[in-house]
């Protein structure tokens, strides 16, 4: 029985290094927001549709099988969504992504009650989101964070 678990275990680290070479690191893409509005619907609470442009900096197309995303204001987490409907993004190529996304009620809630507390002219947001390039690869997080102001200011 030992020798059949030390076989396994040695046909298994074989398999993983010789494939490895297949593999290779991926740098990480870029988001940019190419877009955002508003879509029509019936309900109270809004569905905003995101354009995002995602840059493949690879030698390889990415064959994107998911993403989820978090968009944060003030740290409060919202907006926030998920797809499988992306495009594979060619190497050293752009793809144009179409996302929805539907605010968090209670996040919403409380940035703006410690808005009305504590007024201010610039908002830290933060767009977070993974890509799923695959279930033998790692998952690519990008992250893009900066700040909103509300009122012009000569900077």
């Amino acid at each position: 029985m030992r020798i059949i678990k030390r076989i396994c275990v040695s046909l298994l680290l074989l398999t993983v290094t010789a494939c490895s070479p297949f593999f290779p690191g991926l740098e990480t893409p870029t988001a940019t927001l190419s877009s955002l509005q508003v879509l029509p619907g019936n309900t109270i609470v809004p569905t905003f549709e995101i354009g995002l442009n995602i840059s493949n900096p690879n030698r390889v197309p990415l064959k994107l099988d998911g993403m989820t995303y978090v968009v944060y204001l003030e740290g409060e987490p919202v907006l926030r969504g998920l797809t499988n409907q992306l495009p594979v993004i060619a190497a050293y190529g752009e793809g144009e992504v179409l996302i929805q996304a539907r605010p968090d009620v209670f996040s919403t809630i409380n940035l703006f009650t410690r808005w009305l507390n504590q007024p201010g002219d610039v908002f830290n947001y933060s767009f977070e989101a993974q890509l799923d390039v695959g279930r033998f690869m790692p998952k690519i997080n990008i992250v893009r964070s900066g700040e909103l102001f509300l009122t012009q200011t000569d900077r």
